[in-house]
Formats: C-alpha cells, structure tokens, sequence
C-alpha cells in the first residue's frame, strides 16, 4: 500500500443521484459523484457533478470544495448569494442552510468530514 493516490476518475464508477423530493426547488438535476476516498474518522475526498437545477441543502457536515467546471449559485438563507465558477472555492460548516442552484453543469472536487 502506498501513502498516496493519484485521481483517475475512469477507474471508479460514479453513483448516480438526486435531490431528496422534498428539496427539489426547480428543475430535474442529475448527481455524479465519485467517492475516491474514505478515511478513518468520517473523512472523504472525490469529485461531484450535477445538471442544472435548485434545491436546498442543510449541512450536518464540513466541506471544501473547489469548483473544476460550470456555473452554481449557493445561497445561505437570509445571506447573500455567492456565484461559484471554475477556479472558486468554499467552505460550507455545520449548520449552513440554504440552496444550491447549478446554473450550468457543475463539477467540483471535495473534502468533507463528518
């Protein structure tokens, strides 16, 4: 076993998803996401894709993330609204509400712990 990995997307398969029903705000968005890590303690890495559309989300946990592609407006509720496009990154805590709305397919890597 090494002590590191090098990404290649074509070697995992991705799980595909959707916004709980409940969630939904417009559109049909499609998820991708390829989960190419899992660590002790709750820790994952990977690559996340969606179609465009809105809904809301509710973190529990905490992510970065780094926008590869697209066009997405995440909005925390009462906040304003920020603009993610390809080289962007954030931090969602625990805690955060509000929508996510992918304006134009969006892929984006990420690290999230539990």
């Amino acid at each position: 076993m090494t002590n590191m990995q090098k990404f290649d997307l074509s070697t995992v398969e991705a799980e595909i998803g959707t916004p709980a029903a409940d969630r939904l705000i417009s559109g049909a968005p499609q998820f991708k996401t390829w989960n190419l890590e899992e660590a002790e303690g709750g820790l994952y890495a990977g690559v996340w894709e969606s179609t465009p559309g809105k809904w809301r989300i509710v973190y529990e946990e905490w992510e970065y993330f780094h926008i590869l592609s697209g066009y997405s407006i995440v909005t925390q509720d009462g906040g304003e609204a920020a603009h993610l496009r390809a080289g962007d990154s954030m931090i969602l805590r625990p805690g955060f509400e509000g929508t996510w709305e992918v304006v134009e397919t969006t892929c984006k890597d990420y690290v999230i712990r539990l």
